[in-house]
């Protein structure tokens, strides 16, 4: 297997994200509450509802991808659908990012910042 570095990572990806999708589904109206405080003196505070599944959507399409690349480089019949999970994994984080930033929430962001390291290295590697 030369693959083995990238399964890895995008088996990460996929359980980060795939969690995370679960957890806004499941949970909607405690994240939608938590997040309206959270972002109450931003220009988000009126929009986190739509924001909300904007980010869930990309975190779903983000974790398929990563699932269906990684069994992708298992099988040996390619990596394109690694490479954009990995792509739309960054997508989501750099949002995320964005957000804990107009928040100041400034140890959310470098949280943040822990996972798009293996989120660039897919890319990267994937590439």
């Amino acid at each position: 297997m030369n693959n083995v570095a990238s399964i890895l990572l995008l088996v990460f990806l996929a359980l980060t994200f795939l969690q995370s999708g679960y957890e806004k589904i499941f949970y909607w109206k405690e994240n939608v509450n938590w997040l309206k405080e959270h972002f109450s003196k931003t220009i988000l505070k009126n929009q986190v509802g739509l924001a909300l599944l904007h980010l869930l959507i990309l975190e779903l399409i983000s974790g398929i991808l990563c699932v269906v690349g990684a069994i992708q480089l298992v099988t040996k019949s390619g990596r394109e659908f690694g490479f954009y999970g990995a792509v739309f994994s960054c997508i989501c984080l750099l949002m995320m990012l964005f957000g804990q930033r107009l928040a100041k929430d400034y140890d959310g962001a470098r949280t943040i910042v822990i996972y798009f390291i293996p989120a660039v290295m897919a890319v990267y590697w994937l590439n």
